[in-house]
């Protein structure tokens, strides 16, 4: 199985509003999906300057946008792409 690309923004505004704390993902990721997810931080989503997409943080997960993001959401996000 393909591992499931999580890109964590950390632009100023996500970094700010939680992005810090997300990407700690891989040291609270539960043991049955360690190895199942690539973590990264990218310098910025561009989602902030479009109210349509919701609030910071933004977090990209197996390509899916993830608003007001936190680390509970991206891993049931995580395991809503895994099951699909």
């Amino acid at each position: 199985m393909e591992k499931i690309k999580v890109s964590i923004c950390t632009g100023t505004a996500c970094f700010v509003m939680g992005a810090s704390e997300i990407m700690l993902l891989e040291d609270n990721l539960p043991q049955d999906l360690r190895g199942k997810v690539e973590v990264e931080g990218i310098p910025c989503l561009e989602k902030c300057k479009d109210s349509s997409c919701g609030k910071a943080p933004f977090v990209l997960v197996g390509g899916e946008v993830l608003p007001q993001a936190t680390v509970t959401s991206v891993i049931e996000k995580i395991r809503t792409k895994i099951n699909a």
